[in-house]
């Protein structure tokens, strides 16, 4: 199997999961219990936090364990219009958002919030004028993404973050592609608030982290218990939440290295589907991007098409994000990018991970020149 769907989510690495595993059997203890297994849960979770903020540069009280990075998203918009609602309800995003944020601006949008969704140009970024051109004395939050889960490509986060802190507003980046695949340090430099997911860098499913910058008021979206310092009610899932801590800080240590390698390799496969293959188009291509993913559109064929025929051949590749797979419908952010409907019906996305090879990315490349011909072959008999 050729697994080139890195975005969805990452295999799990196998000494994360030794790390996980005492936690799974016989330090099984609830971190709230006073006896002893409870010490040993509440001591490997604080343990975790610390690992964390060390990765991101910032102080332990300031990282929040939650069920994933969607949860860490919602957290983070409706915790600070909660907690906000008295100084302003207006919130400005982007069109390229994942759902995840997305979907909880239009839930916002139903409470009596505003919601701005700034465009992208057609190389995928967003210009910060934009941004500062929506700013209203009601605006209590920018969430803006670090880069986009379907094209790779990164934003003007750093601009954007200063308009945040000129006008007073807080910023909120989803960063959960970039983790792992830019230096962490970087991740949390410009922000009040930082969304993450565990699986997105060898660690498990099912745990994620939000950063909140000391003094960022955020209500709780979760009642019942204190815990995670009163932001994120539930007993803490330990395995998880040490497998999240033991994979960044693997990946953080790795980061730059892993890089350049995976850089190489996508240039490589973008290289060669655009000798070999006629008519097609690379969204974000212009643009700065995540090191290991590349949106191709292949004129003239659905992409489930060309999906259907890569896993028959062994290699795991998508049409955007994992999460919308199944929802009919183009991709609204290549839409958003100015593509046509037919254009994106043809995207695939391939993400490329550590263990990715040159031998690999070839026969990728030469598996994909044998499909898109037969398909169009196929097409243009069905077209007569």
């Amino acid at each position: 199997m050729i697994y080139l769907d890195h975005n969805a989510t990452t295999p799990l690495d196998p000494e994360v999961f030794d790390a996980m595993l005492p936690y799974l059997r016989e330090h099984f203890g609830n971190a709230s219990g006073y006896y002893r297994l409870g010490r040993e849960a509440r001591a490997a979770i604080e343990r975790a936090r610390t690992q964390v903020a060390d990765c991101l540069g910032v102080s332990p009280k300031e990282i929040v364990f939650t069920g994933s990075g969607t949860e860490a998203d919602n957290l983070a918009l409706r915790g600070v219009a909660r907690a906000c609602r008295e100084k302003g309800r207006h919130i400005i995003t982007s069109a390229i958002e994942h759902h995840a944020v997305l979907k909880t601006c239009r839930d916002l949008e139903g409470e009596g919030y505003e919601v701005t969704c700034v465009p992208v140009g057609g190389d995928g970024r967003i210009d910060p004028e934009e941004v500062r051109k929506s700013i209203t004395p009601e605006t209590v939050l920018i969430s803006i993404m670090y880069a986009n889960n379907e094209t790779g490509v990164i934003q003007p986060i750093e601009e954007i973050a200063a308009l945040a802190r000129q006008k007073e507003i807080l910023f909120h980046t989803d960063a959960i592609q970039a983790a792992g695949r830019i230096p962490p340090e970087n991740i949390t430099a410009q922000a009040d608030l930082v969304s993450l997911s565990g699986h997105k860098f060898y660690g498990p499913k099912g745990v994620g982290v939000l950063y909140v910058k000391n003094g960022s008021p955020v209500a709780p979206i979760l009642t019942g218990g204190t815990h995670e310092h009163g932001l994120r009610a539930g007993t803490e899932n330990t395995a998880g939440i040490v497998g999240f801590a033991e994979a960044f800080a693997r990946a953080a240590g790795a980061c730059e290295r892993r890089a350049a390698s995976i850089e190489r390799l996508r240039d490589r496969l973008e290289k060669g589907i655009v000798e070999n293959i006629p008519q097609v188009v690379i969204p974000g291509s212009k643009a700065p991007r995540l090191c290991n993913t590349s949106t191709v559109s292949f004129r003239g064929i659905e992409s489930e098409s060309i999906l259907l025929y890569l896993d028959l051949k062994g290699i795991c590749a998508s049409a955007g994000s994992a999460c919308t797979t199944g929802s009919p419908g183009p991709s609204h952010v290549l839409l958003a990018m100015g593509f046509s409907s037919r254009q994106t019906n043809g995207a695939v996305r391939f993400s490329l991970g550590k263990d990715t090879t040159e031998e690999q990315i070839d026969f990728t490349i030469e598996t994909l020149k044998e499909i898109i011909e037969k398909l169009r072959s196929v097409s243009s008999i069905s077209a007569c």
